[in-house]
C-alpha cells in the first residue's frame, strides 16, 4: 500500500474520486427488482483499485525492510496502489472501459448505473467502489456478463441477503 497521505496537493495529485453511487438511484433499483421479480446479485471485486492504470509517472520508496539490501532507490509505479489518490479514478476508469466494450451505456443521471437493452430485455449493473448488484429480465445477459467479469476480473460473488446494506 502506498502511503497516499504523503502525497501533496498539485505535486502529487489533482483531485480524489470514487465511484460511489446515488443513494435514490439504489433505491429505484432495488424496488424495481422487487416489484418485477427480477433476480439481485452482488459482488465484490478483488483487489478493484490494482486493476487501475496510471497515466502519470508516480515513484514511490521501496517498502520498509528493502531499502538496508537495495540502497536508496525508489520504485516507478506501473499501476495503480491502494493508497494512492489516482486508485478509484484508474479503476473506474477501466471499469467503465470494460463495461462498455461489452456493450453497456453508462446512464446520464448516474454514472455508476450501467445499463444494457435489447428490445424488452434489460440488464443492469450498478458499482459502488469496488461493489457491484446486477439484476435484471435477461437471464441469458446476466449470465454472459458473470461470465466477462469473471474473465476481466477477479470478483467474488456474494449472498444476495448482504445487498440490504446500502438501503441501511
Amino acid at each position: 500500500m502506498a502511503k497516499g497521505y504523503t502525497q501533496s496537493y498539485g505535486i502529487d495529485y489533482q483531485e480524489t474520486f470514487a465511484p460511489v453511487a446515488k443513494f435514490n438511484t439504489m433505491r429505484i433499483l432495488m424496488s424495481l427488482a422487487a416489484n418485477q421479480d427480477w433476480p439481485l446479485l452482488q459482488f465484490d471485486v478483488r483487489n478493484a483499485f490494482l486493476h487501475g492504470k496510471i497515466l502519470e509517472e508516480i515513484y514511490m520508496d521501496y517498502p520498509p525492510g528493502m531499502k538496508d539490501s537495495i540502497g536508496m532507490k525508489v520504485c516507478k509505479l506501473k499501476k495503480a496502489l491502494y493508497g494512492l489518490k489516482q486508485s478509484p479514478r484508474a479503476w473506474f476508469g477501466r471499469f467503465t472501459k470494460s463495461m462498455k466494450a461489452f456493450g453497456y451505456g453508462a446512464s446520464n443521471s448516474d454514472h455508476t448505473l450501467f445499463l444494457k437493452r435489447e428490445k424488452w430485455r434489460i440488464t443492469t449493473l450498478i458499482i459502488y467502489v469496488d461493489d457491484m448488484i446486477v439484476t435484471g429480465n435477461d437471464q441469458d445477459e446476466i449470465s454472459s456478463l458473470q461470465q466477462y467479469l469473471a474473465f476481466e476480473f477477479e470478483w467474488n460473488n456474494l449472498e444476495t441477503s448482504n445487498i440490504f446494506w446500502v438501503l441501511k
